[in-house]
């Protein structure tokens, strides 16, 4: 099959993280394609979530997580109001419901916000959440003030205009069916489900859901490539054949999150309300939107480990799960009437562990971002288990992403 079309770099996926990665290495100068399965841009993890600017509380000051949500924050801050994006910095309250998460967990939370560089956040007596918030019953908590929401959508579609104003260009209902490196040109042969064929020099993976299985492909491609008796003897796309066993093997698992909407009755909060971090996710909170919408959620529903296709998962949100959420809310707001929540919408997020796996990485796994420093595959850019906060860290991703194509 000859080539229709040659770039030199090609984008998987058009999430935030491939919009962000597509615009900040086309103002690299370099021609971008990017390559996205739907019909629309955004249309997986990035739309399903609670469009929160995360301040960079939870997670270790060594991981990926926290450098580029601490960084990423401040960014997208910036970039919001040059763009005059619908943005909101109101803050959020993480709530104790007992005197054991006021002596452990918020000063846990505390202490490790502070050795991530985030030194805005204040300790709140049950008296303070109750004059920031009179509904809302505690035992204390901590206020973030540099938290906050807006229009993830407006956002996105203002990262596609940078990217294609700067010469990207998109294609959508283009799945990726392969890619293997050409054993002639030094290439990244794309094949489309279509039968097109792409060469580029460099390949991006941001297909979210689907990474593990871009990734996989790339690194077979690598192994028979390093193989190939027709390979040239000096040219070598791989420099560090041992290290693609750790790249081939990683398996996201998925977890799903249902929001539960306000109707009925007033949301009483002018803050985010978090309850103190669970297992796998941040607790069912209650988010407002730039309307003024108020919902709750997420709650994690881990699928099965042995799924390894998400278009299998059903997305609705089953009405029953909302016994879970009106046991949760009220142990913050007792005032939440019967009734007033119905199902809204449902996001998954891609996950390295899994609670049903014996031996393997943990559910709180950190971003895995590779480079031809990490797996030795030249022009190769490897993402996996980009979650929370994706979002939030979106163009602070994008600028690493486009450090390597210097």
């Amino acid at each position: 099959m000859s080539a229709a079309f040659r770039v030199e770099v090609v984008v998987i996926g058009a999430g935030v993280l491939g919009l962000a990665c597509a615009r900040s290495i086309s103002m690299l100068g370099k021609e971008v394609l990017i390559l996205e399965r739907a019909n629309t841009i955004a249309s997986g993890t990035s739309s399903r979530n609670s469009e929160i600017i995360h301040a960079g509380l939870y997670y270790k000051p060594n991981e990926l997580k926290t450098q580029f949500c601490v960084r990423g924050k401040n960014l997208l801050y910036d970039y919001c109001k040059t763009r005059n994006i619908t943005h909101k910095k109101i803050g959020k309250l993480i709530v104790a419901s007992n005197e054991r998460q006021v002596s452990e967990d918020l000063d846990r939370i505390l202490r490790n916000a502070e050795n991530n560089g985030v030194d805005d956040l204040k300790i709140l007596s049950k008296h303070d959440v109750t004059y920031l918030e009179p509904d809302v019953e505690s035992y204390g908590g901590i206020l973030s003030p540099s938290t906050g929401i807006f229009d993830s959508h407006e956002y996105m579609l203002s990262l596609l205009a940078d990217a294609e104003e700067n010469g990207s260009t998109m294609v959508l209902n283009c799945p990726v069916e392969s890619v293997r490196m050409s054993n002639s040109e030094g290439e990244f042969s794309i094949i489309a489900e279509d039968g097109t064929e792409v060469l580029c020099d460099s390949v991006v993976n941001c297909a979210g859901l689907f990474a593990h299985d871009i990734a996989s492909c790339i690194i077979n491609s690598a192994r028979s490539f390093n193989n190939s008796e027709t390979r040239n003897e000096n040219q070598s796309f791989v420099s560090n054949y041992s290290d693609l066993s750790a790249t081939a093997n990683r398996t996201q698992y998925f977890a799903k999150g249902n929001y539960f909407q306000l109707v009925g009755q007033a949301a009483p909060f002018h803050h985010l309300i978090y309850p103190v971090p669970e297992p796998g996710g941040l607790g069912i909170h209650a988010t407002l939107d730039c309307a003024g919408q108020c919902r709750f959620g997420p709650d994690v529903e881990w699928i099965s480990k042995d799924v390894s296709c998400p278009d299998s998962i059903d997305m609705n949100v089953d009405p029953k799960r909302a016994d879970v959420f009106y046991n949760a809310i009220r142990k913050y707001w007792p005032g939440l009437k019967d009734g007033a929540l119905i199902p809204d919408y449902a996001g998954l997020r891609p996950k390295l562990g899994h609670p049903n796996l014996n031996d393997g990485p943990s559910i709180k796994a950190d971003f895995i971002l590779e480079g031809p420093q990490q797996h030795g595959i030249k022009g190769f850019v490897n993402m996996i288990g980009m979650e929370s906060p994706g979002l939030t860290s979106s163009l602070a991703i994008a600028d690493r992403v486009a450090s390597n194509m210097r």
